[in-house]
């Protein structure tokens, strides 16, 4: 049965209208996305049939091209539509980040950096400068590793610092085998870099760790 045949109660664009997006499942969600259907099966059966596959949304939306492109009903054209959305949202949030104190609004730091690192298939060590009121000045990818390790350079840190004039800095690093937990590496790199920032006067504010879907905090943890 087609969508528009359903109660309209039950069709994924009313009940967000009536309702709000955070109301809907992730496979109504992604059948607005999809928008339609093919023969047989209706866009949530598509979006149900996507999300099995990958496994979540964060898989989709690690996906690459071919693994994207090989689903029934998908191509090259969802593809882009798929990137240039995800795309956007980091920009949303990059934008948020800036426009106000960092450390009022965590979540969005947290979303931000998913977005940013979740799909890596290698280790990236990423870097946002902070100025005296907490607003970020930029965010940067400073260091690409392996699939399990990543070599961080603090005297290369404290230059970008001093380069963008920082106040503070917010580190974050990705663990591609998905679990978002620190190394005792992590933790002496982590104290490493916060020790050469403070000969310079620049505070070490946190340190992610993002995995699938989750990205851990060393400031919650009581790690800084």
């Amino acid at each position: 049965m087609a969508i528009t045949d359903w109660p309209e109660s039950e069709r994924p664009r009313e009940k967000l209208l009536k309702n709000g997006a955070d109301h809907l499942s992730d496979a109504e969600l992604l059948a607005i996305f999809l928008r339609t259907g093919m023969a047989g099966k209706s866009a949530v059966d598509l979006a149900r049939e996507l999300l099995n596959h990958f496994k979540s949304l964060t898989g989709l939306f690690a996906a690459d091209q071919n693994a994207f492109c090989q689903m029934p009903g998908m191509g090259p054209a969802k593809y882009v539509q798929l990137q240039a959305v995800l795309e956007m949202a980091r920009r949303a949030l990059e934008e948020k980040l800036r426009s106000g104190d960092t450390m009022s609004s965590p979540n969005s730091v947290r979303d931000y950096l998913r977005l940013t690192l979740q799909d890596k298939k290698h280790e990236v060590f990423v870097a946002i400068f902070l100025d005296a009121q907490n607003r970020s000045i930029a965010a940067e990818e400073l260091f690409t590793g392996t699939l399990t390790q990543t070599s961080v350079y603090p005297r290369e840190v404290v230059k970008r610092a001093l380069h963008h004039n920082a106040a503070a800095l917010i580190f974050a690093h990705n663990h591609p085998s998905g679990i978002a937990e620190p190394s005792h590496a992590d933790e002496i790199l982590t104290q490493s870099l916060k020790q050469a920032l403070a000969l310079v006067d620049v505070k070490v504010l946190d340190h992610f760790i993002v995995g699938n879907g989750a990205a851990m905090s060393f400031a919650e943890r009581g790690l800084i």
